[in-house]
């Protein structure tokens, strides 16, 4: 029921008469009804007088909910229990729109358990969302008992050590294939272009096992092991494959092994495969294109100093670039049955210049007042130098091969598409990017402090189900044109809690106010926000296990104490 303000028209033509009036909405079939329950008078009459405030009053004394609020901003009463509500109601309905209670179901058959797999496992997801950096499952058990989620008060420790240690590392690839199947049906894309990329991520111990090994550190860890990620994401930067390697993988390898499980883990059978710089190879090229079955085409990112082909042949053969944005130019090069794209950025490319015309000029003048020893050590400088016999000059030829890859990058595809379509797939590579970013950043995958290979692996698969959901969540706030940084988003969401108290006998739940960007996480989810007071039964003796009681008075509710 509302209230709505009736206009009539006057015979004398002077403005409308207002009537104020209570009205119903009834659905009838497939329409809605509106029916008059009640019309209060003239609102030029009733408004000025207190006879609505006391209809309000009136009404205030049969609606518990209203009581309720109304004492507590009275009398200030302190809360029992004040826990996070926000994240686990948004992200438990992407969870349940990824169907992931019923994969994990279905996963955990036969097993013994004799626990709620899957609330622990969006425990586990959760947990990395709302305090990233957490790998200790005993600091995790403590923050279980601070949110408001049902089936999480009845978590216990050791159950978080069988399901990171056991249970995900189990099932992972298992895993995998059931969510990418059930990723198609859901959003139904067609699966064409996957992006894959690889990082590192560092062990906080000491001793090698199979899985951590010491290599090639992106953390700039070398003394440390570390393991190796892949991922593949779709055009839209939705993770589909995780495959964790021995640290010691070499970029080439790693793309070697993602392109297997592409093919026999989710059996992928046509696809574009999109990679970085640094992972082409004979070897890689063959793995992508000699399987009869599931071949499949490729653009590659050409590193254009150390490969001799690209180097001397592609980037010296003459022609004319074709302009696709002010940003972007595209050039199609063959040698011999190998296709090659030369892009070019006009505005980098006058960046390069400059950059390369100041080393140049301090050089020379170091080299001038200093002499060579001045420049010697600087790798900067290393390029641009001629030495002979003691002497140092600038070499003009390095000058001019350095000038030729001003702005440029290159690509090797196998691909029939258009340059410019070939250009815009690789430039979309900041998509896997931005989920190795979200993974170490607002994760926080790195370091990681597990004893063993077992439970490395599962805090990875939980940072993976946490990655899921929050990729889902920005995805439908992208939908809605909201562009809320994530870590502001988390901080709303995480002040929406659920205050429990007694009054009177009885027990009641209230929810604080949705500040800043959390309307807009709950609207994006497609969740209604609870009602700001909630009955909740009688009250009942506190088990001696209970939380002790909070000091502070209960935060700010909702204006309104009726608001869904």
């Amino acid at each position: 029921m509302f209230v709505r303000v009736k206009r009539s028209a006057r015979r004398d033509g002077g403005p409308p008469y207002e009537y104020l009036q209570i009205v119903e909405s009834r659905r009838d079939g497939s329409s809605i009804r509106q029916k008059v329950i009640a019309t209060l008078g003239r609102r030029d009459v009733v408004v000025p007088t207190d006879l609505l405030d006391a209809l309000v009053r009136s009404l205030a004394s049969f609606c518990q909910r209203v009581q309720v609020v109304d004492r507590i901003r009275r009398e200030g009463l302190q809360a029992h229990t004040a826990m996070a509500w926000g994240p686990p109601l948004v992200f438990g309905r992407l969870w349940q729109e990824q169907r992931l209670p019923e994969v994990l179901g279905r996963l955990a058959m036969g097993r013994r358990f004799a626990f709620d797999l899957e609330r622990v496992c969006f425990a586990l997801a959760v947990q990395r969302l709302c305090i990233p950096g957490t790998s200790s499952d005993l600091q995790g058990s403590s923050w279980l008992r601070t949110v408001a989620c049902p089936g999480f008060a009845d978590i216990q420790l050791h159950q978080l050590y069988r399901t990171v240690g056991g249970f995900l590392p189990a099932v992972r690839e298992a895993l995998e294939r059931e969510l990418f199947a059930r990723d198609r049906d859901l959003f139904d894309d067609e699966l064409d272009l996957v992006f894959v990329d690889t990082t590192s991520t560092f062990v906080w111990r000491d001793d090698e096992t199979p899985l951590r090994r010491r290599g090639y550190s992106r953390d700039r860890r070398p003394d440390h092991p570390q393991v190796v990620l892949g991922v593949a994401v779709d055009r839209h930067g939705w993770p589909i494959a995780w495959e964790i390697l021995p640290g010691s993988t070499a970029d080439q390898r790693a793309l070697v092994r993602m392109v297997e499980t592409l093919r026999t883990r989710l059996r992928i059978r046509r696809m574009i495969l999109v990679a970085d710089r640094g992972m082409v190879s004979k070897d890689t090229i063959r793995v992508l294109t000699t399987d009869t079955q599931a071949p499949f085409d490729y653009i590659l990112g050409c590193r254009m100093r150390r490969q001799r082909e690209v180097r001397d042949e592609v980037l010296a053969r003459p022609g004319r670039f074709h302009v696709v944005v002010d940003t972007l130019e595209v050039k199609e090069v063959w040698v011999e049955d190998r296709r090659y794209i030369v892009c070019r950025n006009p505005i980098e490319a006058e960046k390069d210049a400059a950059a390369r015309q100041a080393i140049l000029g301090t050089l020379e003048q170091t080299l001038a007042t200093q002499g060579p020893k001045a420049v010697i050590g600087n790798r900067g400088y290393a390029r641009f130098l001629t030495v002979r016999k003691g002497s140092m000059t600038i070499n003009q030829q390095a000058v001019e091969d350095d000038a030729r890859l001003d702005g440029k990058f290159v690509l090797r595809t196998s691909t029939d598409l258009t340059p410019e379509e070939v250009a815009r797939a690789y430039t979309s590579l900041w998509r896997v990017e931005r989920t190795f970013r979200e993974t170490k950043s607002t994760l926080k995958v790195r370091p990681l402090f597990h004893h063993t290979d077992q439970p490395t692996i599962g805090h990875i698969v939980a940072c993976f189900l946490a990655l899921r959901l929050e990729v889902h969540l920005q995805r439908k706030l992208d939908e809605r044109g909201s562009q809320v940084p994530w870590p502001n988003l988390m901080r709303d969401l995480g002040q929406v809690q659920a205050i429990d108290l007694e009054l009177d006998g009885e027990r009641y739940r209230l929810r604080t106010d949705l500040q800043g960007s959390a309307y807009e996480a709950f609207a994006a989810a497609g969740v209604r926000p609870p009602a700001t007071v909630t009955h909740l039964g009688k009250a009942k003796p506190a088990p001696s296990g209970d939380l002790p009681a909070a000091d502070a008075v209960v935060p700010k509710l909702d204006a309104c104490p009726v608001r869904c």
